[in-house]
């Protein structure tokens, strides 16, 4: 059994000791190929598992204690496949400096960019990164988010690092949502080893790594490949050693520039690649060859003022799966909504309602890994949403609204 399946399954101790449950009188959007919308729809929930979907007078089970849910829409459970939850501090007021005028020189010059955030975490213990992070993992939950990544990638030692991460798996024991969580040490070089990349990747990135793997705290490995973080070269020496331990892995890639991380990471096996403004056609046809996933960040696009627009289209010609995330981080994403996340895919990067939607369910869940969720079907595990709306579509349609009026996790309310 696969890491990613073993999570899936040990989260459901809850779940596995309900009833059946039989969901009806609503409208179904399975997310199979699609929205594939079944009218008049019953969901039969067993053990945390849906054992039957369907047109509810095709069910024969036992209907002796069926809900009602007043024609409402059902959904699987949202996915946010890519954030920075945890992390100490704030950057609100940089966000005044760069709207004044500041330069991002200016801005490290006075303290602020990444080395604030990475000082502010350094010196936040466990339970104070823990306390801060939950207010943003209440707030996807509240909009229906039933699986959540959460990545390290600020504390920039081995020990820093690893206390994110014992902080995203504290996370999962306080709130009913499943947490993946990726080792991104490669996010960027702390200020004492400034200059010093290999050295950086050397002394804390592959042995911080094979660290928390012997500490069962990583489910993946990120990069961030970009001239202003690591080369390809240098990310590749981290997958190299996440493949020899059998950890998946996925790259922050092609935002600024194009630099062949995303081929280089998927032709390895990368799920996702994430960002991806500059990937190119040829890049397109890789990440189809190899059932790479490309996760898109409207966020860090909006919040960073972009204007260079990942190549959707050569995504769709060339059958890319397209996720769609938050990238919930201090700085260039300070964003923790994945209703707000699909709008702005929609609005930015003109995907259709439908291909948002599934941004964010079954294909998020190839992003992470994770094989029978994100999507209402037979067998799979039962996280979804009731929505107060009639149509699939009104979830990217509007802006600042949560329609949310049931989430399930596990086949739990929750």
């Amino acid at each position: 059994m696969s890491i990613h399946n073993t999570i899936l399954r040990a989260k459901f101790k809850w779940g596995s000791l309900l009833k059946k449950r039989v969901l009806a009188n609503c409208q179904l959007a399975t997310m199979e190929a699609g929205y594939n919308i079944i009218q008049e729809g019953l969901i039969e929930i067993s053990e945390g598992i849906i054992s039957w979907v369907g047109r509810e007078k095709d069910f024969t089970g036992d209907r002796s204690n069926i809900e009602d849910l007043g024609g409402r829409l059902v959904t699987p459970g949202l996915v946010d496949c890519h954030t920075h939850l945890v992390f100490g501090g704030d950057r609100a007021k940089e966000f005044e400096m760069r709207l004044e005028g500041a330069s991002y020189e200016e801005i490290s010059k006075a303290g602020g960019g990444i080395v604030s955030t990475t000082r502010a975490t350094r010196e936040a213990s466990l339970t104070e990164l823990v306390e801060a992070a939950l207010p943003r993992l209440d707030a996807l939950i509240a909009e229906g988010v039933t699986t959540v990544e959460i990545k390290s990638g600020y504390g920039l030692t081995i020990d820093d690092e690893i206390k994110m991460l014992r902080a995203a798996r504290q996370l999962a024991s306080l709130r009913k949502v499943r947490i993946v969580t990726s080792w991104l040490a490669a996010h960027a070089v702390p200020s004492e080893l400034k200059g010093k990349e290999d050295d950086y990747i050397d002394q804390v990135a592959i042995p911080g790594l094979i660290k928390a793997f012997n500490d069962n705290l990583i489910d993946a490995v990120d990069g961030f490949c970009e001239g202003i973080a690591f080369s390809v070269e240098q990310i590749e020496r981290v997958f190299r050693q996440a493949i020899k331990l059998n950890i998946p892995i996925k790259l922050h890639a092609e935002q600024l520039s194009n630099l062949g991380g995303a081929v280089m990471a998927s032709n390895l096996g990368a799920l996702s690649v994430d960002h991806i403004e500059y990937l190119d056609e040829k890049d397109s046809e890789i990440l189809a060859k190899n059932d790479t996933v490309a996760v898109l960040l409207p966020g860090a696009f909006y919040t960073l003022r972009e204007n260079k627009h990942p190549p959707v289209q050569s995504l769709r010609d060339h059958s890319v799966n397209i996720a769609i995330a938050s990238d919930g981080n201090p700085g260039s994403s300070p964003l923790f909504s994945v209703l707000l996340s699909m709008n702005m895919a929609c609005t930015l990067f003109r995907l259709t309602p439908e291909e948002a939607l599934l941004g964010v369910t079954y294909n998020a869940c190839k992003a992470l890994g994770l094989e029978n969720i994100g999507m209402l079907k037979s067998n799979f595990v039962a996280d979804l949403n009731v929505w107060d709306i009639k149509h699939p579509a009104e979830l990217s349609y509007r802006i600042g609204f949560n329609s949310l009026f049931k989430r399930i996790y596990g086949g739990e309310n929750a």
